[in-house]
C-alpha cells in the first residue's frame, strides 16, 4: 500500500519534490542543532565563501540543497525509467566515456557527495553496463524499493563486502563502468589519511588499486541540479593525471580533484555529511 501510494505521489513533477525538499532542509536546519553544528563546521573548513555574507548565503542554499537531494529520491526511483531519463537536459564530457570503450578499458565512474548521484548511474546504464555498489538500508522495507528503483537499465548491484568488490574487479576486467563513491569515509584497512579542504579525512584507496590493477579509466561524475526543477546536467569529469603512487599520495590526488569540482557548485555538496570521523579501530592521522 505505501509502495502503490508513493508511486502516485512520484508523478508530481520534480519542480513541486523539489520545492518541498528545500523547505525541510531548511527546516532540519534550523530545529536540528547536531545536523546544523555539522553542516555549518565543514562549510566553514572548506574556506569556500568568500566573506561572512557569502558564508550565510552558502548556508541557506546548502540546506535546502540537501533537502532537494532527499526529496527527489522518490521520483527518481518510483518514476517509469523512460521518464526518469527525460529528467537529464544535458551531458558534458561523455566523449571521456566514449574513449575508453574505445580504448577496450573500463570505467571508474566516482560519484561524489555533489549534486543527484542518484541520477548519473540510471543516465548512463541507459547506455552501457554499470556495476555499482551499494549499503542495504537499515530500513528492511525500504531495500525492496532501493534495488529496483537502483537497478534498472544495464545496472547491476553489489553490496559493500568483499564478494561486491569482486563484482567490481570482474566487470571492469569486461571493459565495463563501476560507480563508486570517492567521498565516502572508508572502512579500516581501506582508506588512507589525506587533507580534504584542509583537515585530514580517512579517504577510500578503493578506486586507486581498481585503477593500478585493472587500467580502468577513473572519472568524476555528478548531475547538477537546474533550477526551478527544470531537471539534470550531468557533468563527465577525468582526473589530471593516473593514480598510479602509494595509497597516501593517490588518496590527496583524489581529494584535490574533489575539491575542484566542489569549489564549482558548493552549494550542492552534502556538507552535512560526516567526513570527518575516524572509523573504529583506524590510527589517528598524524598530529591529530
Amino acid at each position: 500500500m505505501t509502495h502503490f501510494f508513493l508511486r502516485l505521489l512520484a508523478r508530481l513533477p520534480l519542480r513541486f519534490w523539489h520545492a518541498i525538499g528545500a523547505l525541510g532542509g531548511r527546516l532540519a536546519y534550523r530545529f536540528n542543532a547536531r545536523y546544523a553544528k555539522r553542516l555549518a563546521d565543514n562549510l566553514r573548513q572548506s574556506g569556500i565563501a568568500a566573506d561572512a555574507a557569502d558564508y550565510q548565503r552558502l548556508l541557506r542554499q546548502s540546506a535546502a540543497e540537501i533537502g532537494k537531494g532527499g526529496a527527489e529520491i522518490i521520483p527518481i526511483w518510483l518514476r517509469p525509467y523512460d521518464q526518469v531519463l527525460k529528467l537529464v537536459k544535458e551531458c558534458h564530457g561523455w566523449e571521456h566515456v566514449e574513449a575508453a570503450v574505445n580504448q577496450g578499458k573500463g570505467v571508474l565512474a566516482m560519484t561524489p557527495h555533489l549534486g543527484c548521484f542518484e541520477i548519473v548511474s540510471l543516465y548512463y546504464a541507459a547506455r552501457l553496463p554499470m556495476t555499482v555498489l551499494y549499503r542495504p538500508p537499515r530500513q528492511k522495507w525500504l531495500e525492496g524499493i532501493m534495488r529496483t528503483g537502483r537497478g534498472r537499465g544495464q545496472v547491476t548491484l553489489a553490496t559493500t563486502d568483499v564478494k561486491g568488490v569482486r563484482a567490481l574487479l570482474t566487470a571492469l576486467k569486461k571493459g565495463e563502468a563501476t560507480g563508486i563513491l570517492p567521498d565516502q569515509v572508508a572502512s579500516k584497512g581501506e582508506g588512507a589519511w589525506a587533507p580534504f579542504f584542509g583537515r585530514q579525512a580517512y579517504t577510500p584507496t578503493l578506486v586507486s588499486r581498481l585503477h593500478q590493477s585493472t587500467g580502468a579509466v577513473p572519472l568524476l561524475m555528478f548531475g547538477e541540479r537546474l533550477p526551478r526543477g527544470q531537471g539534470y546536467r550531468i557533468h563527465i569529469t577525468p582526473l589530471a593525471a593516473d593514480l598510479t603512487g602509494s595509497k597516501e599520495a593517490t588518496a590527496l590526488q583524489l581529494n584535490q580533484a574533489l575539491e575542484a569540482l566542489i569549489r564549482q557548485y558548493p552549494a550542492q555538496y552534502l556538507w552535512s555529511y560526516n567526513r570527518y570521523k575516524r572509523p573504529g579501530g583506524v590510527t589517528p592521522p598524524p598530529g591529530e
